[in-house]
């Protein structure tokens, strides 16, 4: 995992930090097949928990606990680990599309940049806020299309409700990511996927019941179960312990509002896989919402952030040649005598 030592000090994003968030922009979109699949057999919530679950044991018994600032490790845990799956599975099941909901979800990069500006204090470009509102407005032309051409309407304002309060907790656990600050982020990945699963249960045992998950487990060797095994591996191993750890890697290295508009490609993505793997075919509408999704994000992200004000240091008076010497001074020095030039002061604060 050397590729992922964090070696970068610059502010802009390197060629690799971007070519690491396209890469997780790949994985994130296919996630919502997965999630598609895995919901065919296992409750929402269950699933929720299971898929930190299945990591608990081995990140407890291998994996040491970073050192990470504590209040802000909780709130990302709540934030990206517990809330913005529960509010996800929740739509996916009442009916939200897979595509849709890849869709919907990427109101998290808004809602980051925001929460950038306002508590980590980022300042962002006119060329990064046109980039972001061009891309926001292709989600909306992909959103409209949706709505009106599936003939979803009012139907859906629920699920829709849900996937975008998850873009909203989504958006917190980035912040939350980035100010806990930690030694390693992948390693802070891995105890997310610990300390989220447990209140993920709770949750599934008083809505769905003990039985729910149980019975499931139970019925893993038919067609439906094995598909939704696989969904759950996709989840656990390459959505969460690959994506979500090089996403917080991103963030820990560069500013949130320049890491979080990559992720308004996963629809791009998410909806290219539908097509492929559910049948849910792209209308123009959507594929022209997507362009501008793809030309908004390219905006916002090669944009040049903009440079901070240099206080210049106050130039230190150079003597242009010893000064001599009208009488006897402090030092004892005679006339004629020189005195010494002052030392150089560093121009560095």
């Amino acid at each position: 995992m050397s590729f992922i030592v964090v070696t970068s000090t610059m502010k802009d994003m390197s060629s690799r930090d971007r070519l690491l968030a396209l890469g997780v922009v790949f994985l994130w979109g296919l996630n919502f097949v997965a999630i598609h699949l895995a919901l065919e057999h296992f409750p929402p919530l269950f699933l929720a928990a299971l898929r930190f679950a299945v990591m608990a044991l081995p990140v407890i018994a291998f994996v040491r606990f970073p050192k990470v600032r504590l209040k802000w490790f909780l709130l990302y845990v709540a934030g990206f680990g517990t809330v913005q799956f529960i509010c996800l599975f929740l739509a996916m099941d009442l009916g939200m599309p897979a595509g849709l909901a890849s869709l919907v979800l990427q109101t998290s990069a808004p809602f980051t940049v925001v929460l950038g500006v306002l508590f980590l204090r980022e300042r962002m470009t006119l060329l990064q806020v046109l980039g972001l509102l061009v891309a926001v407005a292709g989600m909306g032309v992909i959103a409209w299309d949706r709505a009106t051409g599936s003939g979803i309407g009012a139907a859906a304002l629920i699920p829709i409700g849900l996937t975008v309060l998850g873009g909203l907790s989504w958006a917190i656990g980035n912040i939350g990511g980035r100010l806990a600050q930690p030694d390693d982020s992948f390693r802070m990945t891995l105890w997310m996927a610990v300390v989220a699963g447990p209140p993920l249960y709770v949750v599934s045992l008083i809505v769905e019941g003990p039985t729910a998950g149980i019975d499931a487990l139970m019925t893993i060797g038919t067609e439906t179960g094995l598909r939704a095994l696989g969904g759950l591996i996709y989840l656990a191993v390459l959505g969460t312990l690959v994506g979500a750890g090089l996403w917080t890697l991103l963030l820990s290295r560069n500013d949130a509002s320049r890491v979080s508009p990559m992720s308004l490609l996963v629809p791009v993505v998410g909806i290219s896989a539908s097509f492929v793997f559910l049948d849910e075919v792209p209308t123009v509408g959507e594929i022209i919402g997507a362009t501008v999704v793809v030309v908004g994000c390219a905006v916002g992200v090669m944009a040049r952030p903009r440079s901070r004000p240099r206080v210049r240091p106050t130039p230190v008076p150079q003597a242009t040649g010893p000064e001599p010497v009208t009488g006897p001074d402090r030092g004892g020095r005679a006339d004629g005598e020189t005195a010494p030039r002052p030392a150089a002061r560093s121009a560095c604060p």
